[in-house]
């Protein structure tokens, strides 16, 4: 993936208390500033069941889509952590393409918030990408994304936390292709979440063969997306997100070769869309305005 590893990294206080980055390069906070932690457990722990798979299982397996300052991953483990004595084995294998970002927050003491052990373990990850002990396997994988998800193990996860940024500023990691190949890591009865409603991740989440949801909206309108091979205990899309996926938005980003750089992406979706025949979504809009 095309980035700068020379990004200049700015804090950013968020309303919950804690602390994020704000990346020059992407032009974008890491987190949403109504509450970095806030988030990670509101878009992403909560929505992939991670307590209750916890409780029913006897090892949960996570896959950390665009690690950075490791607050999804830290989010995960204290939800496993208070479960106490007898709680089950974690795996998390978290995937990042600049190796600063993690290194970065451990030296600003961002992940503080944490308990003192978690935050311990952490601070290993970011040292050495390896951390096990008798409750907890982590790993990290440096570079970029769509390559490193190509070496993990088909049908693994039972959740997976996709967490680039937006689409616009890192459209590599919302196409059909690699969403397809996160559908192809995950377990029939794991989730795929992201903080991200737009039409055309969730169009390619479809065309992966996953159902999907909303899930709850932080400190803003715009929900995330729950996805899953089944959608028995999911709530449906209101009206208004259904058609919203008939529209052009919901033309997908595509990167055949999972090779090409953001701005060939980009172009190949405008083209696509100044010559489909769906209905722009300005237009739609304006239906839902009248």
């Amino acid at each position: 993936m095309d980035s700068d590893l020379q990004d200049r990294l700015t804090l950013l206080a968020t309303a919950d208390g804690s602390t994020t980055f704000f990346s020059d390069v992407f032009g974008e906070a890491f987190h949403s500033i109504h509450g970095a932690k806030q988030e990670a457990e509101a878009k992403f722990v909560l929505p992939a069941r991670i307590r209750a798979k916890a409780e029913r299982k006897g090892c949960v397996n996570i896959i950390d889509v665009c690690y950075g300052l490791g607050y999804n991953s830290a989010a995960a483990i204290a939800c496993i952590d208070e479960l106490g004595s007898g709680k089950p084995q974690l795996q998390i294998v978290a995937l990042e393409n600049n190796w600063q970002v993690p290194k970065a927050a451990i030296a600003s003491g961002l992940l503080d918030i944490w308990p003192q052990t978690l935050v311990q373990h952490l601070k290993v990850l970011a040292e050495t990408k390896g951390v096990k002990t008798a409750n907890l396997n982590l790993s990290l994988l440096i570079g970029d994304a769509r390559q490193t998800m190509q070496d993990l193990p088909k049908t693994w996860a039972d959740a997976i936390f996709l967490d680039p940024f937006s689409p616009p500023r890192c459209p590599q990691l919302w196409t059909m292709e690699f969403i397809s190949l996160l559908a192809s890591c995950l377990k029939p009865d794991g989730y795929l979440v992201t903080y991200s409603c737009a039409a055309a991740v969730r169009s390619a989440m479809l065309a992966a063969g996953l159902e999907i949801s909303s899930s709850s909206p932080v400190g803003r309108k715009a929900p995330g997306t729950v996805a899953a091979f089944s959608n028995n205990d999911l709530p449906p899309l209101t009206e208004a997100e259904k058609e919203i996926l008939q529209t052009r938005a919901a033309i997908p980003y595509r990167d055949p070769h999972l090779s090409d750089p953001a701005a060939a992406i980009i172009q190949r979706r405008q083209l696509e869309q100044n010559l489909s025949g769906l209905e722009s979504t300005s237009a739609w809009k304006r239906r839902q305005r009248a």
